[in-house]
């Protein structure tokens, strides 16, 4: 797999911060990065996530598989009360569709963190948010598009979630059965 064709081809000298929505999406994401010759650290950024506990049980999930790479992996403080005023921009944002505007400005912060990480680490960076299965990777890519440093890698195709089913079944990886926040539990895409 390769990132998206218009993608310039990135010198493999320099470094990728992976932002990591949960250990099922990066398990289907790190291996063609690494099979691309990149150096990687993974950045946990997720104050979307409805609670701390969910937080701290997929970072946790997160950490295994990094072991299994050995890589290693940055974490950005749970904010979901941060996060929760930056969504409230949207109107009726409680009920949005997912993929709709809501994740929009959920991307938004996640890559504006993921951004912040990458210039100090000096890195370019890519998020695992393409793997998603409910995930728009277009929208994702379009809003990455803002920073020079982002990689619009597209995690979906190649195989990525069978690899991703393998390595956690393999590794014994918790896999939620939603985005993260409160209302993706009770919304669905159009």
């Amino acid at each position: 797999m390769t990132p998206c064709p218009h993608n310039k081809r990135t010198d493999a000298a320099i470094p990728l911060l992976m932002h990591c929505c949960c250990g099922p999406c990066a398990a289907g994401s790190i291996a063609p990065v690494l099979d691309d010759g990149r150096r990687i650290t993974l950045l946990f950024s997720n104050s979307n996530l409805d609670t701390e506990a969910e937080y701290l049980r997929r970072l946790d999930a997160l950490k295994t598989l990094a072991d299994y790479y050995g890589l290693p992996v940055e974490t950005d403080p749970w904010d979901h009360a941060g996060w929760l005023e930056f969504v409230s921009v949207v109107p009726d944002f409680p009920n949005c569709p997912e993929r709709g505007e809501r994740c929009r400005r959920c991307f938004l912060w996640q890559l504006t963190r993921t951004a912040e990480a990458a210039e100090r680490l000096g890195a370019h960076f890519t998020t695992t948010l393409t793997l998603g299965p409910q995930k728009d990777s277009r929208m994702i890519h379009e809003i990455g598009a803002r920073w020079d440093a982002f990689e619009p890698w597209d995690f979906k195709k190649g195989g990525g979630g069978l690899r991703s089913l393998e390595l956690c079944r393999r590794l014994g990886l918790y896999r939620q059965n939603y985005c993260g926040c409160e209302f993706s539990k009770h919304t669905k895409a159009d």
